[in-house]
């Protein structure tokens, strides 16, 4: 009897992560895998980026949840490219659903695809998809002590996005606390404040998906 164990099963996956990224690669599409709990806001920070980008960057996005297409609808409804993925149950995106749905999309037309994947902390951190980059979504309506309750997850992010600072008059989210523990946890990612509600933040955000971008495929 063979006992297949995880570090198996994630080697297959990673195996077909990198056949994703260098097929978008030749398209020269920069992907960013986009993380976070339910609820952290992560579809209307895409709707805000998407208002962002529009005249600078052509952008697809490929929509993971359990059930419902209604976030794949509201991207829709932006006319951008858009593949909606039901896990059925599963707690996160693997690459090979997203291998299938880079078949669906026009890559000739697109130079961002953001993957929006199943709202989770935990099981999305361990697979790969074929991103370039991971942006965690975190809001302050979630607490401030997620980063490190949840370290695999931030420690594997390029960028935090802390989402609804509109909000945090009415919550007890430290804003310090959470830097510092990001600090410790992976210093080398940067926090963006953002408010997906008023556009807070996203010219931050922008200009550093300018940057990763260039470093893969120059200005």
């Amino acid at each position: 009897m063979k006992v297949v164990v995880k570090e198996d099963i994630l080697k297959a996956n990673d195996t077909i992560a990198d056949v994703n990224r260098k097929r978008l690669e030749e398209h020269g599409i920069f992907v960013l895998n986009m993380l976070g709990s339910p609820g952290s806001g992560k579809t209307t920070c895409l709707e805000r980026l998407a208002g962002m980008l529009q005249g600078r960057l052509r952008m697809a996005v490929v929509e993971g949840d359990l059930a419902t297409s209604r976030d794949a609808e509201r991207i829709e409804a932006l006319s951008l490219p858009t593949v909606q993925i039901n896990t059925g149950g599963g707690c996160h995106l693997e690459a090979p659903m997203v291998s299938q749905a880079i078949d669906d999309l026009p890559l000739q037309e697109i130079d961002l695809l953001v993957i929006e994947n199943v709202g989770n902390l935990v099981c999305t951190a361990s697979h790969k998809l074929g991103e370039h980059r991971r942006l965690v979504v975190l809001s302050a309506t979630e607490g401030d002590d997620k980063i490190t309750k949840y370290p695999p997850m931030f420690q594997k992010t390029d960028a935090v996005a802390l989402n609804k600072v509109d909000l945090l008059e009415f919550t007890d989210f430290d804003v310090e606390r959470a830097v510092a523990d990001l600090s410790v946890v992976n210093p080398n990612a940067p926090l963006f404040s953002l408010s997906a509600r008023t556009g807070q933040g996203f010219e931050e955000l922008v200009q550093w998906l300018d940057r990763e971008r260039a470093t893969l495929f120059g200005s």
